[in-house]
């Protein structure tokens, strides 16, 4: 699969590397241009461009930048394609948003209103980028860890769920972008890896 990156922080960059490892080909950009992430092409093996040239790039996009960076996004490029949304809201960087906290909606809602026809999936913001591949491990490993997603397109999480996999995570469905928030910053599941079973009780057991 052809994956593209927006952002190209520690988010961006341990994606694009496990990514390239399992066989991806991928694109990153940041906001600065491709000639600020040249000495990427060697380290990873991906290919940089432009934020439009990485949207028109990837069968799926990863966008992996500050939440109050939205409104940036090359919405029309990102139509109909799967959008990985690893965007985490810290109000403490991103300024207070009243509907997050109030918990009147959440962060892939917010990204799917901005990308109207894009397939907006949840997924890769509930795992610190240091534990990706210490924690990766084979499928059907007895201590394999699991990551939830959510999204509303089944089809589109069905790929995300096989990155999943291919990164070495057991993938579980937490249902739909409205649900979720039961895996968003500060919610028992996150940053916190547990084995599937595990996980599916305490998404269940999350409370808003």
């Amino acid at each position: 699969m052809k994956i593209g990156i927006i952002g190209a922080g520690y988010v961006g960059r341990t994606i694009a590397a496990k990514a390239v490892e399992t066989g991806h080909t991928v694109m990153i950009s940041n906001s600065r241009g491709p000639q600020t992430l040249f000495s990427l092409q060697g380290a990873i093996g991906c290919e940089t461009g432009t934020v439009d040239e990485t949207a028109a790039f990837g069968d799926a996009v990863v966008i992996a930048i500050p939440l109050s960076a939205i409104d940036t996004l090359p919405a029309e490029r990102l139509a109909g394609k799967i959008v990985i949304d690893a965007v985490n809201y810290y109000f403490e960087r991103d300024g207070h948003i009243d509907a997050l906290d109030k918990g009147e909606t959440t962060t892939s809602e917010l990204l799917a209103a901005r990308l109207p026809g894009a397939r907006v999936v949840k997924a890769f913001n509930a795992i610190r980028m240091i534990d990706v591949e210490p924690a990766s491990r084979p499928e059907g490993a007895p201590d394999r860890l699991a990551l939830p997603l959510a999204g509303d397109d089944e089809a589109a999480k069905a790929e995300v769920a096989a990155l999943y996999n291919a990164f070495g995570f057991d993938p579980l469905d937490a249902g739909t972008l409205s649900e979720s928030w039961r895996f968003e910053r500060d919610r028992p599941a996150y940053c916190n890896l547990k084995p599937r079973e595990e996980l599916a009780r305490t998404l269940a057991e999350t409370v808003r």
